[in-house]
């Protein structure tokens, strides 16, 4: 799914000077929302952050990557946030998949 975005990617983090000019993304299983019973996992679900990182607003990607999130029927929330000591805009997915 990532691949069809068209844009660098990476998990959790490009190592230390190999980060790609943006836009990139990072991506990560930062926990799960599991459902116990009988003491074992009976459903498991793992949260999945897509952390989709622009030098400016680029409402044309999101809008790409929504509609593949869509198109895959995965259900997300969005939030997003200047990160100044970067200069990046972050807008994150998240995703339990």
């Amino acid at each position: 799914m990532l691949d069809s975005m068209g844009i660098s990617y990476a998990y959790d983090h490009f190592a230390e000077g190999e980060s790609p000019d943006p836009p990139f993304i990072c991506f990560l299983y930062p926990r799960s929302d599991n459902f116990g019973a009988d003491n074992i996992v009976y459903a498991s679900a793992n949260e999945l952050d897509i952390e989709v990182y622009t030098d400016y607003k680029d409402p044309d990607l999101e809008e790409k990557i929504e509609a593949i999130l869509t198109e895959n029927e995965l259900y997300y929330e969005k939030s997003e946030v200047w990160i100044e000591s970067e200069k990046l805009y972050e807008v994150l997915y998240t995703v339990m998949v």
